[in-house]
């Protein structure tokens, strides 16, 4: 049967998870980030201490159809956006399309209706995200990281990064000793909809996210 976990975002939480199985005596393998295939079919009593076990690990265990949806176009948005070498030139739409095996409309109205974001806003939080730990390096400068990161100049770059955090990049980067944040508080309703930064001084208290949740 397959199994479908919320908030998968590292292969330490593949880890993580395939202890929890083992613990129940569960032959698992893992198909895709957040997608499992387990041998055997779980009883109630199983179900119960997985999805605790799961809760445990800031993880959830997820049964609605639509729901399984959305979270295969998070883990693969996150999968390219945090853990490829740039997305120059690529086109999500075709690649979520393709991946999904579904029109990327019904994939944008389904986002859309059941996170209250639409995909393109969830991308670009989490390109901004990727952006900050780029500048964070300093192994880029900001030329490599827009062509990186799929923006068509600097310009382009820093507009949008201003609009999302209330801060240029330069900025940002003289303020960066910075806490970080799990991957998945990136690209949430509450998230998105807060309003930029105001004041420099504000961003004292910005959290930078770290691409790993255990």
């Amino acid at each position: 049967m397959r199994i479908f976990i919320k908030y998968m975002v590292s292969t330490r939480c593949k880890l993580a998870v395939m202890e929890v199985f083992n613990k129940l005596d569960l032959h698992a393998s893992m198909i895709d980030l957040g997608e499992f295939e387990v041998i055997e079919d779980l009883s109630c009593e199983q179900k119960m201490q997985l999805k605790t076990d799961l809760l445990n690990l800031g993880l959830e265990l997820i049964e609605d159809r639509k729901e399984v949806l959305i979270e295969k176009v998070k883990d693969a948005i996150i999968e390219v956006i945090h853990h490829k070498d740039g997305i120059a030139k690529f086109k999500f739409s075709v690649y979520l399309s393709r991946k999904l095996n579904y029109h990327y409309t019904y994939l944008a109205n389904v986002f859309s209706a059941l996170q209250g974001i639409t995909i393109e806003q969830f991308i670009i939080a989490h390109k901004i995200e990727r952006i900050k730990e780029l500048i964070i390096y300093g192994e880029c400068n900001m030329t490599e990281i827009a062509w990186k990161m799929n923006y068509s100049s600097v310009a382009h770059l820093s507009n949008q990064f201003k609009k999302s955090t209330g801060l240029s990049p330069s900025l940002f980067k003289q303020l960066r000793q910075q806490k970080r944040s799990p991957l998945e508080e990136i690209g949430s309703r509450h998230s998105i909809t807060q309003m930029p930064l105001q004041h420099p001084q504000a961003a004292i208290n910005m959290n930078i996210t770290r691409p790993v949740r255990i």
